[in-house]
């Protein structure tokens, strides 16, 4: 299923937004997934064959020219500018229509894949709440190693993963573990795992953290309503 979204004033004015899973009025939680450079909402929606978790409604949205934001992502903030802000806003535009749906950011993970892992990362740190949980899969929080971060609000307890390759090309480590520091200090829950010589890809452990996450956050909306 694919749904318009109404225009934005950017380069990711008006693209796609891929539905899968459960359907938005019926679902008990959501995952916005993003993709990364060079590929398709599609792509990252492959990924939820290995997730055997019903009640979960899933929402790509596919960047402009299949790509989020056009130079690496620590590069300074202004030289990926007005794409970056663009993707931001596009993020914020899918979780508002999650919401009005019926299904509130706690109940909903964000998880994205490289560059679209730096996405869900950074915009999460610049809209820190209670989210249902927040997936970094080779991602870190954009803009340069000396950028200050002065985010404000509090992620209150949220699950945050952070998986990568200790030897990713793209992905320096010590970026995630600086990420994994300052979602921390903003009051995740942070769990990172580096892979050994890991190629850039995701790897079966990572599906398997990211599924009971999911099973988890099921399960405690279950809980509560028994």
């Amino acid at each position: 299923m694919t749904e318009s979204q109404p225009a934005l004033g950017g380069p990711h004015d008006g693209q796609p937004v891929r539905i899968s899973g459960e359907s938005l009025l019926r679902a008990q939680a959501a995952m916005l997934m993003v993709h990364g450079r060079g590929a398709r909402a599609e792509d990252i929606l492959s990924l939820t064959a290995h997730f055997a978790q019903p009640g979960f409604v899933y929402l790509a949205p596919q960047a402009a020219e299949y790509s989020w934001y056009p130079n690496r992502f620590i590069a300074p903030i202004q030289t990926n500018e007005p794409w970056f802000s663009s993707a931001l806003a596009f993020l914020d535009q899918v979780l508002s229509q999650i919401k009005a749906a019926g299904v509130p950011p706690e109940r909903t993970i964000l998880m994205g894949f490289s560059q679209g892992a730096c996405l869900a990362v950074e915009f999460a740190a610049r809209n820190a709440r209670r989210y249902g949980g927040l997936v970094g899969l080779s991602g870190a929080l954009i803009g340069p190693d000396d950028m200050r971060r002065d985010y404000s609000g509090s992620l209150a307890g949220t699950p945050v993963f952070l998986g990568c390759s200790d030897v990713d090309f793209h992905i320096p480590k010590v970026r995630v573990q600086h990420a994994a520091q300052v979602l921390q200090t903003l009051g995740g829950h942070v769990t990172v795992r580096l892979y050994p010589n890991m190629e850039h890809t995701i790897n079966q452990d990572e599906l398997d953290f990211v599924s009971s996450m999911m099973h988890g956050l099921v399960s405690d909306l279950q809980d509560g309503a028994s």
